[in-house]
């Protein structure tokens, strides 16, 4: 009896640049049930034993490199800061603007799963930029049709970036110690979290097909890994 050769996932990544995208490509290496396809503005640094494409393009080319990329799941890790971004509309520019244009394409692509790294405390009716437009983004995501949704909420991302951010890096000292503070169910969510772990999560829901629009946040996270 011949074993079943079961097909990869394929999961096309924008964002591949950044500290998460990285660490999912990272993890891929150990996945053979995963192959990343990331669509990005330029090269994207490789670990050793990678084993994936890299499709290059302007943001106006992405369309046409996602629907190259024929992919299984879209897996959207893209994001900036405002002082990153230069102003409230560059930022929101990234942040909200091209993160829907690539969830259209994706779905124009036939994609219809999608897993979003968005932010805990993500609300559309908040006062705070970043937190407004991160509500913004999850609630048009939800009309556009995916069968499936995954909106991941992490606290503070632990690992190394390749941009300057003082701010953060000083939460990254400080996140370990102030985890072991906060007990309570409702505080649990503000927790840190490690750009490896937070790939897992990535990796482990991109197999997941029961359909709905799923919010994880700290322990709903934590749960997929278990």
């Amino acid at each position: 009896m011949s074993d079943t050769i079961v097909a990869a996932r394929r999961l096309c990544l924008v964002g591949a640049s950044g500290l998460v995208g990285a660490a999912v490509i990272e993890e891929s290496i150990r996945r053979p049930d995963v192959r990343i396809i990331g669509v990005a503005r330029r090269e994207v640094p490789l670990p050793a034993g990678a084993r994936l494409e890299i499709l290059v393009g302007g943001t106006g080319e992405w369309p046409t490199l996602i629907e190259a990329a024929h992919g299984d799941v879209l897996v959207c890790a893209l994001g900036t800061t405002r002082k990153a971004a230069g102003s409230d509309e560059a930022f929101r520019a990234v942040d909200h603007d091209l993160v829907l244009e690539t969830a259209r394409a994706a779905r124009e692509a036939g994609i219809d799963r999608m897993i979003l790294v968005s932010s805990v405390g993500a609300d559309a009716e908040s006062t705070n930029l970043y937190l407004r437009t991160k509500g913004e983004v999850e609630k048009a995501l939800g009309e556009l049709g995916f069968a499936r949704l995954d909106i991941l909420r992490p606290g503070l991302l632990r690992g190394r970036r390749i941009e300057d951010r003082p701010l953060e890096m000083a939460g990254q000292v400080i996140a370990p110690l102030a985890d072991l503070l906060v007990f309570h169910a409702r505080l649990r969510r503000f927790r840190s979290i490690a750009a490896v772990r937070l790939a897992q999560v990535i990796l482990a829901l991109s197999g997941e097909e029961a359909p709905g629009i799923f919010v994880h946040e700290h322990d709903s996270m934590a749960a997929v890994l278990r």
